[in-house]
């Protein structure tokens, strides 16, 4: 991929989707790009997490292992953002991820997010306004399921 079609994947990941195209340059031109081939395992379950990954192609599955058993979270592909939170906290991986095809990521770590938040305080604005929306999705979501969960429980209620 070449630098301008790495520019327009990163703008159509949605936490980035409205950073200006120098930002996103900086992010394209600053982040490691990893080659897996299918089968390699990007990160474990548990281990922490420093840095998030941007797919570029390929496909990772996402995965937690209870013992003998596995189950998979879900399957990503270009344009999809793994590890979103290391980005700005300090954590640890919530699962597995492993390249089911030859895939490529970029990996963008804390350290550069933190420093194109603080150089660039219109991209902090713009990630706090992204990420305050999507909280508030989530919240409104987990509404909804906590109605259906008294309903199961208490069916006698509206």
């Amino acid at each position: 991929m070449t630098l301008a079609e790495d520019i327009s994947l990163l703008s159509r990941v949605p936490l980035l989707s409205d950073l200006a195209s120098d930002h996103l340059r900086l992010l394209a031109f600053s982040g490691i790009r990893l080659e897996l081939p299918a089968g390699r395992i990007l990160f474990k379950a548990d281990s922490k997490a420093l840095s998030g990954f941007i797919i570029m192609s390929g496909e990772i599955e996402m995965s937690a292992h209870h013992g003998e058993t596995v189950r998979s979270l879900g399957k990503f592909g270009p344009g999809s953002l793994l590890g979103e939170t290391a980005l700005f906290v300090e954590t640890r991986r919530p699962a597995t991820a492993t390249a089911l095809v030859d895939t490529v990521v970029v990996e963008i770590d804390r350290t550069l997010m933190s420093r194109m938040l603080t150089e660039y305080p219109e991209v902090a604005t713009r990630l706090f306004v992204r990420l305050r929306q999507r909280l508030g999705d989530t919240v409104g979501e987990l509404a909804g399921v906590h109605a259906k969960l008294d309903a199961l429980h208490y069916p006698e209620l509206p």
